[in-house]
């Protein structure tokens, strides 16, 4: 049996405290920018707290069962606010983006355990499982604090895009109106006329964007889409939205076949919204030699109303993640199809007006059948 004295992790971190502190301070000072706005107090701000908790934890009796948990950061919730949570809060305030975030983890993961084991080469007894726990604890801290920041992250971004989508609304008007004026002027020439043409159909698609960079951060803010369900026609409904994009698309073969009967309760301007998106992303995708088809397809307790167009056939990934909101930002192998600039809301739209229906949309591509869209709506929307 050895006769070198232990040194157990947890009391290492409480009496190597500020030596820890300050090796780990010196490695987020190179974090920049933001670190060099933040003086000592601030750059160590909940790093203290946290080794403290990590300390009690280790001295604590821990199941294997219970330490995969936290291993995983499913640790059960002690507190309202944990330290890791504030820290993630306060880095975020600071200008951290996540990943200088998770580089402080490992950091301070790195700063105990180097300087620990410094001290047990010089000849102190430890105990191995410290080590094994200490990393879990991390693991859980981490987690809770990447969570937290993400949360609060996506909510700032939802509410910038909310106040930009209404704050860009004004002007378009305005662009619009003015446009509209000047076409119905009898005294601007032909070129001058087209221009106007030209202003007024950007300020109508800008419109159209604005409203759907609303509904998507309307949607992610918890609010859902707005309804307001009245008796409406399906019919009509699909025939004013072929009349309209069909007159900027002359040149497409647009083609409606319905079946059964077309009246029910939706909120009518939603449903030409989305059929509206539908279309536009069949004219846009599909080959412009072919015609698109539009099918009505009513029955007893709902209405299906699909969309086909013949292009390119939508790989089975893709089509699982084609309703989700700005993939299209992401994706790093972009068709040439696909317009310069686009955030991808449209099918994001589709889906949520679907649902806010009590319904769903559902996407189908095969190179005999072409790719086919499909809004399956109550009659009676919500």
């Amino acid at each position: 049996m050895s006769n070198r004295p232990v040194l157990r992790l947890s009391d290492f971190i409480r009496s190597r405290m500020e030596l820890i502190l300050e090796a780990w301070e010196q490695f987020a000072k190179t974090i920049t920018p933001p670190a060099l706005t933040m003086d000592s107090k601030a750059l160590r701000n909940h790093a203290s707290v946290m080794l403290r908790a990590i300390a009690d934890d280790l001295d604590n009796t821990q199941t294997e069962a219970e330490g995969i948990v936290k291993s995983e950061g499913r640790a059960p919730r002690t507190a309202d606010d944990t330290a890791a949570e504030t820290h993630a809060i306060a880095r975020l305030l600071s200008g951290f983006n996540v990943e200088q975030l998770a580089s402080e983890y490992r950091a301070l993961r790195s700063s105990v355990l180097r300087l620990w084991a410094r001290e047990w080469k010089e000849g102190y007894e430890t105990n191995v499982d410290d080590i094994t726990r200490f990393n879990e604890a991390i693991d859980q801290a981490l987690a809770e604090s990447l969570a937290r920041y993400t949360r609060l992250f996506d909510q700032s971004r939802n509410l910038f895009l909310a106040i930009l989508g209404h704050d860009l609304r004004n002007p378009l008007g305005a662009t619009i109106q003015g446009a509209q004026i000047l076409l119905l002027a009898d005294d601007i020439n032909d070129q001058h006329r087209k221009i106007a043409a030209r202003i007024y159909n950007s300020g109508h698609r800008m419109s159209k964007l604005v409203s759907d960079l609303l509904d998507y951060t309307r949607t992610h803010l918890g609010a859902g889409l707005p309804l307001d369900v009245k008796s409406a026609n399906m019919g009509e409904i699909a025939r004013r939205v072929i009349d309209e994009i069909g007159s900027a698309h002359p040149d497409r073969d647009i083609v409606l076949k319905s079946s059964g009967r077309l009246d029910g309760h939706w909120d009518a301007g939603r449903i030409a919204q989305a059929l509206s998106n539908l279309l536009g992303n069949a004219i846009q995708h599909g080959l412009p030699a072919e015609r698109i088809l539009i099918a009505i397809d009513a029955g007893d307790e709902e209405v299906v109303v699909s969309v086909n167009n013949r292009g390119p056939v939508i790989p089975e990934e893709q089509r699982q993640a084609i309703f989700e909101p700005l993939v299209r930002l992401v994706a790093s192998d972009s068709k040439e199809g696909d317009r310069p600039g686009s955030m991808g809301l449209g099918l994001y739209i589709v889906r949520e007006v679907a649902i806010a229906h009590g319904g769903s949309a559902t996407a189908s591509s095969s190179a005999g059948e072409g790719t086919t869209f499909a809004l399956r709506l109550p009659r009676n929307g919500r």
